[in-house]
């Protein structure tokens, strides 16, 4: 069967490599050093899916004082090495994509610094070389559509023969209003499913299950 869409757009952080449960325990410890102590759910609720830049933003806002410059190095060095040491693929996701015939491509909140660092770690960087696009190049992150309606944009596709492949709230807000069919990754077990559903949105909670989704098989 030929698949349904003509671009599949994949998030990259809980969809191709399973970081956010690494990245929600850097920034639990660090929120905490800097005095906003805050649960591992509430950041997810505040958090995943958005840039750095929001998340500095919004501690800036709760400190009443800007970020210390050194701060923004200091997550980018625990991260970076709690993931060096732990960082894997999604479970099912490689098997997916040797399964997915189509144009594919990666829209992530991250950027391409980290993303070179996360994909290649997990070997997955090669499948996406040339197709990879990050928040950082539009003016908008998610929830607003910028940043997919420019992936869809540079690689010549019409935003409605596009799918979105995400694990939160915001992608899925941003894949809706870009006008493109949204999946929502609910294996990760960070976001509750009903944040995800909506609307344009089919949840799924196996990677194995996605190449049937997206009509490829």
């Amino acid at each position: 069967m030929a698949s349904t869409y003509k671009l599949v757009i994949f998030d990259c952080d809980g969809v191709l490599v399973d970081s956010e449960p690494l990245a929600l325990r850097v920034d639990t410890e660090l929120f905490a050093e800097l005095g906003w102590p805050l649960s591992s759910e509430e950041i997810a609720r505040r958090f995943v899916g958005r840039t750095t830049d929001y998340m500095m933003g919004e501690l800036a806002a709760h400190l009443g004082a800007p970020v210390p410059e050194d701060v923004h190095a200091r997550f980018v060095a625990r991260y970076r090495e709690v993931l060096a040491a732990e960082l894997r693929p999604v479970e099912g996701i490689v098997e997916a994509l040797d399964r997915i015939a189509g144009l594919t491509c990666v829209a992530s909140s991250g950027s391409h610094e980290k993303m070179r660092f996360t994909l290649g770690l997990t070997g997955l960087y090669e499948r996406f070389e040339g197709r990879i696009f990050s928040a950082t190049e539009v003016a908008h992150g998610k929830p607003a559509p910028d940043l997919f309606l420019h992936a869809a944009r540079s690689l010549g596709v019409d935003p409605a023969d596009c799918a979105v492949i995400e694990d939160s709230e915001y992608g899925v807000l941003a894949a809706r209003a870009a006008g493109m069919t949204a999946y929502g990754y609910v294996g990760g077990g960070i976001i509750p499913a009903e944040r995800l559903a909506g609307p344009g949105t089919t949840l799924f909670s196996d990677m194995h299950e996605l190449p049937g989704l997206l009509g490829e098989e």
